[in-house]
């Protein structure tokens, strides 16, 4: 673990680069095979090895993984040692391991008298209570089947703001037509947008009844995946024992359980017949079993929906947690969750002072209830708030920040310390990292956003050779590009600009942009003189398209001058077969009659001026031994000679000095 877990390279193992290198061709398998220690580091380097060949470090957000990882990472291979003891052995451990983790789960989070279903895919454990449902409701069920479904179609309610795709799932899993999905509104007038609608949820299941459908279950969100919004819970049980329905609850918040002061809306989960619970976000575990907890009690149902099993190797999913359970204690745990919570309170109290940043989406109930920090730029910023945030994301990977899309809200980024400050190890620091680059960011954008229309009037005032295009997506200045039929110099004029030394940002622009040969121009600072800017990319504009015309001139040249050299040498090779004659060709008989009567040849030299473009005789450059005609270097015309490379300001200041300095010269 501690070679696998050490980001940078032993030396013993530098050398062995090329031996073990994933770009390399794969050879055969060794006959004799190799030590543990050589696999390992094989392992490691396959690992490590694209952030070494990048030039720059890697910014993708690693768990960390500390000493309570490697005992969650231990459970999997002790779970396949465990698994070769004798029968009887196993099976009392197993049971011993999957009591242990089920008690002490529920006491943590106040779900007294419940089983536990422990499953790699967090979506699985509500597929096998579904599964428990339709057994529990349809009693012929187990022999006759999906028949008995034709009768009464069963119904599964979810929110409109509940996961996406979760429904889907479950029907694909279950057999069931999409049918039998009915997905509730959330409220629009009366609490919060992303809460579940409960008046229009009674309506639905009236008309469900009265149309001969059987409602089945219902998934209600402690922590929605986009605000992390708690539906309300305590009425949604009540309506479901009211039309007995089972009531299943799964959420982020359902992590505040285990603290020692629970808000009434989240309390209420504890009433439910089952929830999901994913312990390893919350706890920073990797590779642990999400957790669905839930009370029935009949256990040969339970066991013909797969919520528990006979075999004894199955309950070894629980030995990761069971293990990292008993090393963090019930302390640690308490305060991993406290800490996130905390985390989401600084935050808030930072975010109130930032101008152009607002918090929004808040929890109308229990505000505390909800370890969800969701915060947008002002309307101004309305085009780079997707560039801001994943700016955020890259500046300070370690906070966890991502960029969500709400139906109402539009493009917010979200802070959920729950989900990602174990993973990551979130602590204060990056909090305040995390404000502190918004504080660099915000200005920045919000003076670009003052000079986009002065870039665009620039832009047209160099029309037609400079072409603004618009795009309301890009958070920068703007983008522009040259005339259509010159699309080529497009390319060399952003490596022209690339190569300036300002802080001025050049690109081509989104990844997945509609727009092709452009250039991008980036966020720039309030102090920057748009008009010097569009000078300067037109002047290196037009450099570029001069010099590309020479050379097309050149070519032209050159060409003319080649086809004009065959005629000439022609021309010459007559010339020269009239005054020697054609015995005098043949090269044995020509070689004789030449050294008793040698020939004076008239036939003249060539030589091409490529400045001047012409084809001329070098009988002058024999007779006075020098090359005549070169214009010399300092005297050929370059409008590149204009500017001079290194660093290019192009502040209004330093702008303003310039003109001035040079009237003063004149």
């Amino acid at each position: 673990m501690r070679i696998l877990g050490d980001g940078q390279r032993e030396l013993e193992v530098g050398t062995e680069r090329q031996r073990f290198s994933r770009s390399s061709i794969p050879g055969p398998l060794q006959g004799d095979g190799q030590d543990v220690a050589a696999i390992l580091h094989l392992v490691h380097n396959l690992i490590h090895e694209e952030e070494e060949e990048e030039d720059k470090p890697s910014q993708h957000r690693m768990q960390n993984v500390g000493e309570q990882g490697h005992m969650a990472l231990l459970g999997h291979s002790l779970a396949a040692y465990i698994s070769v003891l004798d029968r009887e052995r196993l099976r009392k451990l197993t049971t011993r391991i999957l009591s242990d983790t089920t008690l002490w789960l529920c006491r943590l989070f106040r779900y007294e008298n419940g089983s536990a279903y422990f499953h790699e895919d967090d979506r699985d454990g509500l597929v096998k209570v579904c599964r428990l449902v339709i057994n529990a409701r349809y009693e012929e069920y187990a022999s006759e089947g999906y028949a008995v479904l034709n009768f009464k179609q069963p119904v599964i309610y979810q929110s409109a703001s509940g996961r996406p795709g979760l429904g889907q799932h479950l029907c694909s899993q279950l057999g069931l037509p999409l049918s039998s999905l009915c997905t509730v509104p959330c409220n629009t007038i009366f609490g919060s947008q992303h809460q579940m609608d409960v008046a229009l949820l009674d309506k639905l299941i009236k008309e469900d009844i009265e149309a001969g459908k059987l409602p089945l279950l219902l998934i209600a969100n402690a922590g929605t995946p986009g605000a992390g919004h708690t539906d309300k819970l305590a009425r949604l049980k009540d309506l479901c024992d009211q039309y007995s329905m089972w009531f299943h609850v799964e959420g982020v918040n359902l992590a505040t359980l285990a603290l020692g002061q629970v808000t009434s809306a989240i309390m209420a989960a504890n009433r439910s017949d089952s929830m999901t619970l994913t312990p390893g976000q919350w706890l920073g575990l990797p590779a642990v079993t999400a957790v669905t907890l839930y009370r029935h009690e009949d256990p040969a149902l339970s066991l013909a929906a797969g919520l528990t099993s006979s075999q004894p190797v199955a309950k070894l999913r629980a030995l990761p947690l069971w293990l990292s359970l008993q090393y963090l204690g019930h302390n640690g745990i308490v305060q991993k969750i406290k800490h996130a919570a905390t985390l989401v309170s600084t935050t808030e109290k930072r975010f109130q002072f930032l101008i152009s940043v607002s918090l929004c989406v808040q929890q109308v109930e229990d505000e505390l209830s909800s370890p969800v920090v969701l915060f947008k730029f002002s309307q101004e910023m309305s085009a780079g708030k997707v560039q801001l945030g994943e700016q955020l994301v890259q500046l300070v990977p370690t906070s966890g920040v991502d960029v969500v899309e709400l139906e109402d809200e539009g493009t917010c980024v979200r802070f959920s310390p729950l989900l990602t400050a174990a993973v990551l190890g979130t602590q204060q620091d990056d909090v305040e990292a995390l404000v502190e680059k918004l504080s660099e960011l915000v200005p920045v954008m919000s003076s670009t956003m003052c000079l986009r229309q002065d870039f665009r009037e620039e832009t047209h005032r160099h029309s037609p050779s400079l072409i603004y295009m618009e795009d309301p997506s890009w958070p920068g200045l703007g983008a522009v590009r040259r005339k259509q039929e010159l699309e080529k110099i497009n390319t060399e004029l952003l490596k022209k600009l690339q190569d300036l030394d300002t802080d001025i940002i050049f690109s081509t622009g989104p990844e997945f942009g509609t727009e092709e040969d452009c250039i991008f121009v980036g966020m720039v600072t309030e102090d920057v003189d748009v008009s010097e800017l569009v000078d300067t990319i037109a002047a290196l504009g037009r450099d570029i398209e001069e010099s590309g015309r020479l050379l097309e001139n050149m070519t032209e040249v050159v060409r003319k001058g080649i086809l004009e050299a065959e005629i000439q040498l022609q021309k010459a090779n007559e010339e020269k077969l009239m005054e020697e004659g054609v015995i005098r060709q043949l090269p044995l008989v020509g070689s004789v009659l030449n050294w008793f009567s040698p020939v004076q040849s008239s036939v003249k030299g060539r030589t091409f001026n490529l400045a001047a473009g012409s084809l001329d005789s070098t009988e002058v450059t024999y007779s006075t031994k020098a090359q005549t005609g070169r214009p010399s270097l300092q005297d050929t015309p370059s409008s590149s000679s204009k500017r001079l490379p290194g660093r290019v300001s192009l502040s209004r200041t330093t702008a303003s000095s310039q003109i001035n300095n040079d009237k003063s010269n004149d």
